[in-house]
Order: structure tokens, then C-alpha cells, then sequence
């Protein structure tokens, strides 16, 4: 098997992070394979922010709870508190990735490309990592979106995509099963 399968084969979603920072050169070699990744017509929808700044993570986390605190359906809300109340699993830092809203639906499809090239980018240099949406819970009330997206430097006009959270793990799980019956061959 080539490394880069190996990667593929090996990454899994970490839950469970040290709270030990990652050393520059690692993000920035995250953060510039990432815009790497292709995006449809080379629009590059899409923007790369590292985020470093523990208590801007801790309050996006805070949001995030308090708006699944409010849903009427409280099924995430359980999930989250049974699995210990964190929404970025004490994650040390992420990348955020906003997006052109006027180009939503191929923006999103350019931003799950992009969040996948960090993720396999990450785990290729033994970085743990997991793809978080709940991250966008931060900007879902509108009450602190504003706040958020300017503290992070979004472009002006843009929205949350989706985030990658990385660090070091602090324990660690295998991937998952592929489902092999989820492939068809046409001929």
C-alpha cells in the first residue's frame, strides 16, 4: 500500500486531545497543503484561519453548548454531555474555514474538500484531528456571529464552512469499518 492510503486507512476522528499546543511549522504546513486542495473553477470560496487563541476557542465552545441547551430536540445536547460536555474535545487549536455564501452549495462542496486535505495533511504528520461542525453552533443564534466572525477575520460577506480540530491525542481509537457494500461497480 502507498503512504498516501496508508494515511487514508489509518486517520480516524479524535475525541480526546492533549492540551499541549502544536509547533508552528506543523500548522503552517497544514494550513499551506490545505489550499492545495482544488475547488471548482479555482474560485477558492473559501478562506484557511489557524486559530490559536484558547479563549476564543473556549467561548465559541460556550455558544455552541448554550444554543444545543436551547433546541427543542435535546438528542445532541445529551450526546455531547454524555461525552464529557466538550463540542471541540479539548482541542488545543483549529482551522476554521469560512465560506462565499453567494456560491453556498458549490462552496460547501469545495470546503469538504479542503477540510479532508487538512485532515489527511494532519494525520500524514501524526497529528490528530476531527472535522467540526458544531464549531458553526458558535454563529447559528446570530447573537455572537457578528462578534465571531470578526474576531476570527472572516472576509466581509462570509460564513462558517465547517472546522478541522487538531492536536495531539490523548488516547486513541482505530478507524472506522469501511462498508465495502457501500461501493457499486457500473460496466
Amino acid at each position: 500500500m502507498n503512504e498516501t492510503l496508508k494515511v487514508i486507512a489509518e486517520r480516524y476522528s479524535c475525541r480526546d486531545f492533549k492540551d499541549e499546543m502544536l509547533p508552528d511549522e506543523l500548522l503552517k504546513a497544514i494550513a499551506e497543503a490545505a489550499i492545495q486542495a482544488p475547488s471548482g473553477m479555482n474560485r477558492q470560496d473559501w478562506r484557511v484561519i489557524v486559530v490559536k487563541n484558547k479563549e476564543l476557542m473556549q467561548e465559541m465552545e460556550a455558544e455552541g453548548l448554550a444554543y444545543l441547551a436551547g433546541m427543542e430536540d435535546q438528542s445532541s445536547y445529551n450526546r455531547i454531555m454524555e461525552r464529557g460536555g466538550r463540542l471541540f474535545y479539548g482541542a488545543p487549536c483549529m482551522i476554521v474555514v469560512p465560506i462565499d455564501p453567494t456560491q453556498y452549495g458549490p462552496a460547501l462542496v469545495d470546503c469538504g474538500i479542503l477540510c479532508q486535505t487538512i485532515a489527511l495533511a494532519a494525520t500524514s504528520l501524526g497529528i490528530a484531528n476531527i472535522m467540526c461542525g458544531y464549531t458553526g453552533l458558535a454563529f447559528a443564534s446570530g447573537l455572537r456571529a457578528e462578534e465571531f466572525s470578526k474576531r476570527l477575520g472572516f472576509p466581509e460577506g462570509y460564513a462558517f464552512g465547517c472546522s478541522v480540530l487538531l492536536g495531539y491525542a490523548n488516547t486513541t481509537k482505530p478507524p472506522h469499518v469501511p462498508d465495502k457494500d457501500k461501493i457499486t461497480y457500473v460496466e
